[in-house]
């Protein structure tokens, strides 16, 4: 193995950085977070994801200053390794992958679903790994062509969310927001931390391209700092004008006693025009961009993961070698789609998106750990950018993803196992494999 199949080309700016950082989470607009409803009601899921957005705005500003100062492919692999030793690396990186890994089986589920509105005779799986298989190979075709089409898609998803709030927020009455607004009580609120989390969650994959981003040291600011705004101002809107038009049971459920919808957005355009309205098809129809972003995005971000476990030995080498004519990670990005798969083949979006929130929240407190760590003891460390409101931003970011971590593995006592067992295999694997 040579230097240069390990690799990674220098090619994006902070406006691609945008689209990506955006991208990678917009899908939590379209779909998923309607799936903490039934748990939280509007009031006990708007409370989770209050608390959820300070989470992640003092994360995002944390998370920035170790990229800014890292810039390394494998995001928090690198700083839990430099800051908790090789161990810390395995917990962090691990916690990493299964995010990232986990993330896009729920959001090609629900491109599926979209989809299967338009074409009900191809089953839901096989759209969504339709989806898989073309989103995988643009990413081996080059990062500049995959960053550059998730811009454009990108932008007019953003475009799409601010069309539906115009369409709906006429009809919005406070009073809907109200309806059995908190079902199940104190313990509801806690139940839907995972689906708030929907909300935001993969938009440190920002820090997994930092390699390949131009003057980093600059530009991942750029990129996290605007992301993070522009995804707040989204939620806020969608989320009021979506619950506004006829209550959160009509946004989840689409009749009486049906299971749980993966598209609350149509279910809200229909209570405003109806499905056979040009509008709604349309709209509908640009919707699927936000979940082609996310998944395309989280796709990228996957590789990038992966590859920097193999690269480093923390997984079969195979994984850490680009592909020699586009210096893309497409060996991780292809076992990446595998394990998609068997997880599509599940059917259990709800559980694929918790599993996923585990890892995203396991990732985000060891990395304040290893924030703490790195702070203490490489105070001459270069840091481009360091964090406003130092130590306050990191300890509020570490503390409130502990607690949601703990409530989720409370809530959801079979999945916390499943993803137990995980870093077990992965701890596994790293005391027999690794090689110094």
């Amino acid at each position: 193995m040579t230097d240069s199949n390990q690799e990674l080309r220098r090619t994006l700016g902070p406006l691609m950085l945008w689209g990506l950082g955006v991208g990678y989470v917009i899908s939590g607009m379209y779909f998923g977070w309607n799936l903490g409803l039934p748990e939280g009601g509007t009031l006990g899921l708007a409370i989770a994801t209050f608390f959820i957005i300070i989470m992640y705005v003092t994360f995002t500003f944390s998370y920035t200053e170790l990229a800014c100062a890292i810039p390394k492919a494998g995001g928090a692999f690198d700083y839990g390794l430099r800051a908790l030793g090789p161990f810390g690396g395995v917990l962090a990186g691990t916690a990493q992958i299964v995010e990232f890994v986990f993330a896009p089986p729920a959001i090609a589920a629900a491109i599926g679903a979209y989809f299967h509105i338009f074409i009900p005779e191809v089953p839901v799986i096989a759209i969504a790994m339709g989806a898989y298989l073309l989103f995988t190979a643009i990413n081996i075709c080059g990062v500049r062509v995959a960053a550059m089409f998730e811009l454009v898609i990108t932008i007019l998803a953003v475009a799409e969310l601010l069309i539906f709030a115009g369409v709906t927020l006429p009809e919005f009455e406070f009073q809907k927001l109200t309806i059995n607004a908190l079902p199940n009580g104190i313990p509801g609120i806690f139940a839907a931390i995972p689906f708030a989390i929907w909300f935001f969650l993969a938009i440190e994959g920002v820090a997994n391209v930092a390699e390949e981003t131009v003057n980093p040291q600059r530009n991942v600011l750029i990129g996290f700092g605007s992301a993070i705004t522009t995804l707040v101002i989204l939620c806020l809107l969608t989320f009021t004008s979506a619950v506004g038009v006829a209550g959160w049971e009509a946004i989840v459920y689409p009749e009486p006693g049906a299971d749980p919808s993966d598209s609350p957005l149509p279910l809200a355009l229909a209570q405003v025009m109806g499905q056979g309205h040009f509008l709604y098809h349309m709209l509908v129809g640009i919707g699927l961009l936000g979940l082609i972003a996310s998944f395309h995005g989280i796709i990228l971000a996957a590789g990038r993961a992966t590859f920097e476990f193999g690269r480093v030995g923390y997984a079969p080498k195979i994984l850490g070698t680009t592909h020699k004519k586009f210096k893309t990670p497409a060996t991780a990005l292809i076992v990446n789609m595998l394990i998609g798969f068997i997880a599509l083949m599940t059917g259990k979006t709800g559980d694929i998106i918790t599993i996923a929130c585990f890892g995203a929240l396991n990732l985000y407190f060891i990395s304040m750990i290893a924030f703490f760590k790195l702070r203490k003891n490489e105070p001459q460390l270069e840091r481009p950018f360091r964090v406003p409101l130092y130590p306050w931003f990191p300890a509020t970011a570490l503390v409130i993803s502990s607690i949601s971590f703990l409530a989720m593995a409370y809530f959801n006592q079979r999945l916390f196992l499943i993803y137990l067992g995980i870093l077990g295999l992965a701890a596994i694997w790293f005391k027999l494999y690794k090689k110094d």
